[in-house]
C-alpha cells in the first residue's frame, strides 16, 4: 500500500461523466492507484470538477477523497474473484460496437468513458454492444498515447475508467437510470498505449434496486490484464439522474 498520508487532487473537466461531475471509474482510479493489488472503491457523493480535493488516509487505513467535510469516495484493499465468460474474438468485439445502446440512448453523450460525442484522443470512446447469441457485451479499445506515462503504460486511473462504463452496458440500462455506487478492480498486468485490447462485460444479477455486473480487459489472444466488479443503483427519481454520481459514465 502507498505511504500517502495527504495530498491534493483536482479532477479536470475533461474527465467528467455527467457534465458537472467526475467520471466514476476515473475517480475510483485516483484512489486505487495509491494501493497495491485489488481495491474496492465506494462513491459517496458526486465528484466535483476543477477544485482542490483532499486525498488522505484515515485511522482505519482507508483512503478518503474529501471535498471539505464531504466524503466523495473511500477505498480499501479487496479481493476480486470472477468467473469470466469465454473470450470474445477481436473481430466480434469490433463488430459489436455498431450495436452499442449508447448511440441511440445516452444520458451523458460527452462522458469521458463512453460518450459518443467525445472525439478521438479526448474520451476513451468505449462503445460496448451485445455479442450475438451470448448474454454479454463487448468492444475493442486502443488507448490513446496521451493516457500513458513516460514508459508507454496506460496510467491506472484510465484503466479504471475503462473498467467502469462497460459494466453499465451489461445491466438493464435501457429501462432504468442507474448510478455507480461501488467499483472493485484490479490490474494484473500493464496495458500499453496504442495497442489493441478487448473489453468484455456481463451481468451478474440484481437485488431490488441494486444491479451487479463485471468486466475484463484482455489481449486479443484472451489474456486478462484487468478486471472489475461493479455495483449500480437504480434511481427512484429519474429527474435526479442529471445530478447523480455517475450515470453510465
Amino acid at each position: 500500500m502507498s505511504s500517502i498520508t495527504r495530498q491534493t487532487i483536482v479532477i479536470e473537466r475533461r474527465f467528467h461523466g455527467p457534465p458537472e461531475s467526475g467520471h466514476g471509474g476515473y475517480t475510483c482510479g485516483l484512489l486505487a492507484r495509491e494501493m497495491e493489488g485489488a481495491a474496492q472503491v465506494s462513491l459517496r457523493s458526486p465528484p466535483p470538477l476543477e477544485r482542490p480535493l483532499t486525498l488522505e488516509r484515515d485511522e482505519d487505513e482507508r483512503l478518503l477523497l474529501r471535498d471539505g467535510d464531504t466524503i466523495i469516495a473511500d477505498a480499501q484493499p479487496a479481493t476480486l474473484e470472477l468467473d469470466p465468460p469465454p473470450h470474445v474474438d477481436l473481430v466480434d468485439a469490433l463488430a459489436a460496437t455498431s450495436r452499442c445502446l449508447g448511440f441511440t440512448h445516452h444520458p451523458f453523450p460527452t462522458c469521458f468513458g463512453c460518450g459518443p460525442n467525445r472525439p478521438e484522443g479526448d474520451g476513451l470512446r468505449l462503445f460496448p454492444g451485445p455479442i450475438e447469441g451470448r448474454d454479454i457485451v463487448a468492444c475493442a479499445w486502443r488507448p490513446d498515447p496521451t493516457l500513458a506515462d513516460d514508459t508507454g503504460r496506460v496510467r491506472p486511473e484510465f484503466v479504471w475508467a475503462a473498467l467502469d462504463c462497460p459494466t453499465a452496458f451489461a445491466t438493464d440500462l435501457e429501462r432504468t437510470p442507474i448510478v455507480l455506487a461501488r467499483l472493485t478492480g484490479r490490474i494484473d498486468a500493464p496495458l500499453r498505449a496504442d495497442e489493441q485490447f478487448v473489453i468484455t462485460a456481463w451481468r451478474i444479477g440484481a437485488d431490488g434496486r441494486k444491479q451487479h455486473s463485471a468486466c475484463v480487459i484482455s489481449t486479443p489472444e484472451g489474456e486478462t490484464l484487468a478486471a472489475s466488479k461493479a455495483l449500480w443503483i437504480a434511481l427512484q427519481e429519474p429527474s435526479a439522474y442529471g445530478a447523480a454520481t455517475n450515470g453510465v459514465g
